[in-house]
């Protein structure tokens, strides 16, 4: 359930995605909450003033709390951004251990409004070759 302070939440993150338009980079934004509603660090897309294609505000909030925050910190965030989070910025949120997630547009609400947004399916092939495969994994898990 969405809260008013949630709201005042994504209204700073909707603010960051304009002020990244200013700056030239595309226009998303977001913010990492702390379990006592203290803004912890703010980030705003550079993935074209970075000429980096991860440099999405959500995945850079993730691996900063991934550094800086101890587990127990990290499951009481919540990560508040203009627009629902891609397939990368998801895993790393989940891998970061981020507690909770609140968008404002949600992807389909995006394509809708920019159609050409909309990302290209990418075949993969696959399983194979899980004896071989396995062997590194089991090495490092044992």
């Amino acid at each position: 359930m969405i809260t008013p302070a949630d709201e005042d939440f994504l209204r700073r993150a909707i603010a960051l995605a304009a002020h990244a338009v200013t700056l030239g980079d595309a226009p998303f934004g977001s913010l990492l909450a702390g379990p006592d509603g203290e803004i912890l660090a703010e980030a705003h897309n550079t993935v074209r003033s970075d000429n980096d294609i991860s440099a999405h505000p959500e995945l850079k909030l993730a691996r900063w709390a991934a550094r800086e925050l101890d587990q127990e910190t990290a499951r009481g965030t919540t990560l508040y951004t203009s627009c629902q989070p891609c397939g990368m910025c998801a895993g790393g949120i989940a891998r970061s251990g981020l507690g909770r997630v609140v968008y404002a547009l949600s992807t389909e609400q995006f394509v809708e409004l920019h159609p050409a947004g909309a990302w290209p399916a990418v075949r993969q092939d696959g399983p194979a070759l899980f004896d071989e495969a396995r062997a590194p994994i089991d090495d490092y898990y044992t």
